[in-house]
């Protein structure tokens, strides 16, 4: 159902229920008015004549009066002017041509007279139930309406005159009107149907342009979905249907930004796996050479050389080195909740890194050294991240130092709380306009995942995202034994209990 129709029925459903209800106040308030003018005209026609005519033959008085017209008919006279009608020299007030909204004087009052005990002498007098009598006895008036069989309707008002004693010390005023007079149903149509036609149009045209803006969003809302959320929605007003409209114009700021990092993200793990092929399939490549010559060599019974062994097994311990370097980094770009803080022996951990490197510096006969504290250095940290970061130096300074070189581990603390890691080669080290673009690349993420010369590409980005994401600095220097120094410098954190 169209959002204009039901606001259309509900417009209909509140409106002509409201119509009706004030119709009948109006009704009532008529009735009581007409209440109040009929009594007032029958006190005032007992004082003047009335009461001595009655008292004087109470056997046969009753009188069958014309009824005053009611407050609400108006003839269109000027202030101080008499009302038209028989006597006056205008027209009947129940002629057609009578005015007001239901044309015609009220029907005629009958008077009969009752005594202090509500017993009447006239034979023609109705009688009086108990509403009546219990109603004068309270408020000096007893009023009863009711409906006889033929469909008129009846009404009595029982009235208690200035005076006490005698047969006309009540006085009931009757006024029967027929089954067609308005006062018996409701109102005639013009009387309740204009108004409410006027009320409901009114509401159906403020409605409107709340229907039009319900569906100028809608249609906006589309667009929009159909620009893949490029095109925003018209946000104007300070109503409900502004704050629907600004609600969606931050649902599609998020979409936007969701769709955004997702294609950030595709991206991102394109070039991972290109880069990966690459730097996986160079160092296989050369590994299947070296041992299908080893097969070879040793097929013919010859002798296998020990430069094509070590050079197997750096290809081997490079691929290592490659594949713990991705899955580190596939940690690092899953984000923060993937990282575990806790308490990390910077001490242990030097020694496990060395430990595991002398296999790789052995065969080049370069020294693996390590100086720590006496006692032991705790820092809080991703153990397994960190001691990736540290074995990547480690293993570049043994990739590209001379052979009979040293590569040295050092570690400090100082006062401030603070330690100082250094890894120190004494190769034959970077000058200073590649190492400052060795910083710039760290920060080109998967880009610098090549196996350059030098050799700082996937691993020394790990380093500086790790030390990073630590709240850590690092720095690259020249050693002062010709290679290079990297540092790392953090927080110490109290010992664990």
């Amino acid at each position: 159902m169209k959002l204009r129709l039901r606001l259309a029925l509900t417009a209909v459903a509140v409106t002509v229920p409201t119509a009706f209800a004030l119709v009948q106040v109006e009704h009532s308030v008529r009735r009581r008015t007409t209440d109040e003018v009929i009594a007032e005209s029958t006190l005032a026609q007992m004082q003047s004549g009335g009461r001595e005519r009655c008292e004087a033959a109470p056997d046969t008085w009753m009188v069958r009066t014309r009824s005053p017209r009611p407050p609400w008919e108006h003839d269109g006279g000027g202030p101080g002017e008499p009302p038209s009608g028989p006597g006056n020299g205008g027209p009947p007030r129940d002629s057609p041509g009578g005015k007001g909204p239901f044309r015609g004087r009220m029907p005629p009052v009958q008077l009969f007279p009752f005594d202090s005990q509500f017993v009447s002498r006239n034979a023609q007098a109705p009688a009086l139930d108990d509403d009546l009598r219990e109603g004068v006895r309270t408020d000096g008036v007893g009023v009863r309406r009711y409906s006889k069989e033929d469909g008129a309707f009846v009404q009595d008002l029982l009235l208690r005159m200035p005076w006490e004693g005698g047969p006309c010390e009540y006085v009931l005023a009757r006024r029967v009107e027929p089954s067609n007079s308005p006062e018996v149903g409701l109102p005639p149509l013009n009387i309740w149907g204009v108004p409410t036609l006027i009320l409901l149009s009114a509401m159906v045209v403020a409605l409107g342009p709340v229907v039009q803006r319900l569906r100028r969003l809608t249609e906006e809302v589309r667009a929009s979905s159909g620009s893949h959320y490029q095109q925003p929605v018209t946000v104007q007003g300070d109503d409900e249907i502004a704050e629907l409209a600004r609600a969606f114009q931050e649902a599609r700021e998020e979409i936007q930004a969701q769709m955004a990092h997702q294609v950030a993200r595709e991206q991102t793990l394109r070039d991972f796996l290109a880069n990966t092929t690459h730097d996986v399939m160079t160092p296989l490549t050369v590994l299947q050479g070296h041992l299908a010559a080893m097969q070879q060599r040793l097929r013919t019974g010859e002798s296998l050389e020990p430069g094509l062994v070590n050079s197997a097994m750096g290809e081997a311990h490079y691929m290592a080195s490659l594949v713990h370097n991705l899955g580190a980094a596939a940690r690092l770009e899953a984000g923060a909740p993937q990282v575990q803080h806790a308490p990390v022996d910077l001490n242990a951990l030097v020694s496990r890194v060395l430990g595991r490197h002398q296999p790789i510096a052995r065969p080049r006969r370069i020294a693996l050294e390590s100086g720590v504290p006496a006692t032991t250095t705790w820092v809080m940290g991703d153990e397994t991240l960190l001691e990736q970061a540290v074995s990547n130096v480690v293993l570049n300074g043994i990739r590209y130092g001379r052979e009979d070189g040293h590569v040295a581990v050092v570690l400090e603390t100082t006062r401030q709380q603070t330690f100082h890691l250094r890894v120190i080669d004494d190769g034959p080290g970077i000058p200073d306009d590649e190492r400052s673009r060795l910083l710039e690349r760290r920060f080109r993420g998967n880009a610098a995942r090549t196996r350059a010369p030098q050799g700082q590409g996937l691993g020394l980005h790990i380093v500086h995202n790790v030390v990073e994401l630590h709240g850590w600095t690092l720095a690259l220097a020249p050693s002062d034994y010709g290679g290079l120094e990297v540092g790392f410098t953090g927080p110490l954190m109290t010992p664990p209990d």
